[in-house]
């Protein structure tokens, strides 16, 4: 799979053909336009992001450093397109945190359950710079720069069943990701989590083959989830972080002006892709209910229950995280 994205990278590369030559001396020559990839549909936040992303670099170069955007997995999947950046072999990829564990397993800081009470708080915690500094160094260590995070909201689940107390997830076979801590969080709170391939989900639930699933409003609604499912609770028990990352190495053969480039880039497309997130997510509401999902408010009363009933989870990642202050500016902001 490694060697057949290689192929397919060095053949888009050949196709694009020659944008400009020359340069200042000393900077990299671009003979054909970046890569950047995501696995996701086109229409959603993380596409937003990315477009806007490649539109800026171009814009703020005056045309001569520019970007071409492939989605919907063109270039392979989560992991996959994390490899090739890692590599070098896709200088730019936007994804979720969560397939990113596996390799960078303090990452798991993200994977903390019912953290946040809204959007607001955790950007706050974002656009701290210390953090986000602490945050890199984690991405460094598989030679990665972290240039950006943005979101799609928060996680919540569709279910046949209507859950309003910490008893009514007993026994529901919900679909996770293939995320250990994921997968502890629902057991914890009495569901039976199970992971399934993202192209089955639909047919898993038509079939009855599971009873919920969880996902951002985005994936619910691109993918017509709510056509299956009679409720949406608004669990929100994790942010869907959309991190915009790029090789070291491609970064480091870059000029000083051309790595301010992208950052700055990367600095505006961030915003960007968290107002439009909030902008779809009241649009992404109205469609399920429109589509005959009722939205259903998790109380503070069981926020609190689930909170508590994930205490050992929470223990578990603070050990791996091994950080007590980058945990800390996590969960209380300090």
């Amino acid at each position: 799979m490694k060697k057949k994205i290689q192929i397919l990278i060095l053949t888009i590369a050949l196709a694009a053909g020659t944008l400009f030559a020359g340069g200042c001396s000393g900077e990299q020559t671009q003979t054909y336009a970046w890569v950047l990839a995501t696995a996701s549909p086109e229409d959603t936040v993380t596409q937003i992001y990315a477009e806007k992303f490649a539109e800026e670099v171009e814009e703020l170069s005056d045309g001569e450093m520019r970007i071409q955007v492939y989605a919907n997995s063109a270039l392979g999947g989560d992991t996959e397109l994390l490899e090739s950046c890692m590599t070098g072999d896709i200088p730019f990829v936007v994804q979720n945190t969560a397939p990113q564990v596996s390799y960078l397993p303090r990452l798991c800081l993200f994977d903390l359950p019912c953290v946040f009470d809204s959007i607001d708080e955790l950007h706050e915690v974002l656009d701290n710079e210390e953090f986000m500094e602490k945050i890199n160094e984690i991405y460094a260590e598989k030679g990665i720069e972290l240039l950006g995070m943005s979101d799609q909201d928060f996680r919540v689940m569709t279910s046949n069943v209507k859950v309003e107390t910490l008893e009514d997830f007993s026994g529901i076979k919900i679909r996770t990701m293939e995320n250990s801590y994921h997968m502890a969080f629902w057991k914890a709170i009495g569901a039976n989590p199970t992971p399934m391939s993202f192209s089955e989900v639909y047919i898993g639930l038509q079939q009855n083959t599971i009873d919920a699933q969880e996902n951002p409003y985005e994936v619910i609604v691109s993918n017509k989830f709510y056509e299956q499912q009679d409720y949406i609770i608004q669990t929100n028990h994790l942010p869907h972080l959309l991190s915009l990352i790029v090789s070291e190495d491609f970064m480091e053969d870059l000029s000083e002006e051309q790595q301010e480039i992208i950052r700055e880039a990367a600095a505006i497309a961030c915003d960007y892709a968290r107002e439009q997130a909030q902008e779809r997510v009241t649009e992404r509401i109205a469609i399920c209910e429109e589509g005959g999902a009722e939205v259903v408010e998790v109380s503070d009363e069981l926020r609190e229950q689930i909170r508590e009933a994930s205490a050992d989870l929470y223990e578990e990642i603070r050990a791996v995280v091994d950080d007590d202050e980058l945990y800390e500016m996590y969960v209380n902001g300090q």
